[in-house]
């Protein structure tokens, strides 16, 4: 059975890959040093797996630390989640942004090399591709003129390990740049539980739902869009973690760099997502709009064609049956 490292496994993308690499018969090892995830979410991974989860509580920064680990379990590649996420924080603590997110994957990279560990899936964003293009955006689509500091340093991590791949052969990467994730596990045990004021729609919308805040504060409605909200491509997380799984599956992790987009293809405004999560939950949602946050871009929604021929991924899952799933959790 292979070991895989998740770095920040515990947080929403992290455990949902979690569940996905044990059913297909692979082991995750949690590596997360609990800032913005609870270690409740270990224990509710090994209720819906049925498996005793091996996790560390690290901030992977901490070489010495995380050399121990990496020393412990032969391990057959790492997948990178951990990092902070927010746009909006982002614009507010671009030091804070930098020091993690880059500090802590030139760390594990280090700490890799050292293990002899030289296969690496990355979690990416939408967030570094250009404003203003062509869409949908396909991962040939021009990168790097971001709008927030969180894009640069997913920008900036990305020329690392292009880099990397040209230095020395040995290392296999593959990037996946994600587009909205949405939704949980069907099981609702797990969710995406960010500590604080969450700052993404779907989190907003599920917190006026339960109640915990009065109402969904919508930023612009004067965008050139079909309803002058923001328009996202939103994948199911379920999906999104199987797209791991798809890059690592017959022996895909070959030598180099690739990049993959995960999403549907599909974009989304900010009222259609509120009007269908009114109709699958039957909770109405107050709102109302305010001014554009700095950082935000009117549209992106990508093409996910190369994943589909390289990977044979596609996302199985919809809008409706990602609102579906949320209603477990409210």
């Amino acid at each position: 059975m292979k070991n895989f490292f998740i770095t920040g496994g515990a947080g929403y993308v992290g455990s949902h890959c979690a569940i996905s690499l044990i059913n297909n018969g692979y082991k995750p090892i949690i590596l997360d040093n609990f800032s913005n995830s609870y270690q409740s979410t270990i224990k509710n991974l090994e209720t819906i797996t049925n498996k005793k989860i091996t996790f560390y509580n690290v901030d992977i920064r901490d070489k010495k630390k995380l050399k121990s680990i990496m020393k412990k379990h032969s391990c057959y590649a790492v997948i990178h989640c951990a990092g902070s996420k927010s746009v909006f924080e982002s614009v507010k603590k671009p030091i804070d942004y930098f020091d993690n997110n880059i500090g802590s994957t030139l760390s594990l990279l280090e700490c890799m090399k050292e293990s002899n560990v030289f296969k690496l899936i990355f979690s990416s964003s939408a967030n570094l591709y250009n404003e203003k293009q062509i869409l949908p955006l396909k991962e040939t689509s021009k990168i790097g003129n971001t709008k927030n500091p969180y894009g640069n340093t997913k920008y900036i991590i990305e020329r690392i390990l292009m880099d990397l791949v040209k230095s020395d052969n040995r290392w296999s990467i593959r990037i996946a740049r994600y587009f909205n994730p949405i939704s949980n596990h069907s099981s609702g045990l797990i969710k995406e539980n960010p500590i604080g004021i969450p700052n993404n729609l779907v989190p907003c919308i599920i917190k006026v739902a339960q109640k915990k805040i009065p109402l969904l504060k919508i930023f612009g409605k004067n965008y050139k869009t079909k309803d002058g909200t923001g328009i996202r491509d939103y994948i199911h997380v379920m999906d999104l973690a199987e797209g791991h799984v798809a890059m690592i599956k017959n022996n895909r992790l070959k030598k180099g760099l690739k990049i993959y987009n995960f999403g549907t293809g599909k974009g989304s405004s900010v009222l259609e997502v509120i009007k269908l999560f009114e109709k699958q939950t039957g909770i109405p949602i107050s709102f109302k709009f305010t001014k554009r946050r700095e950082g935000d871009v009117a549209a992106s929604y990508c093409s996910p064609k190369k994943a589909l021929k390289e990977l044979n991924w596609k996302n199985k899952y919809d809008l409706k049956q990602a609102m579906m799933d949320i209603k477990k959790i409210l």
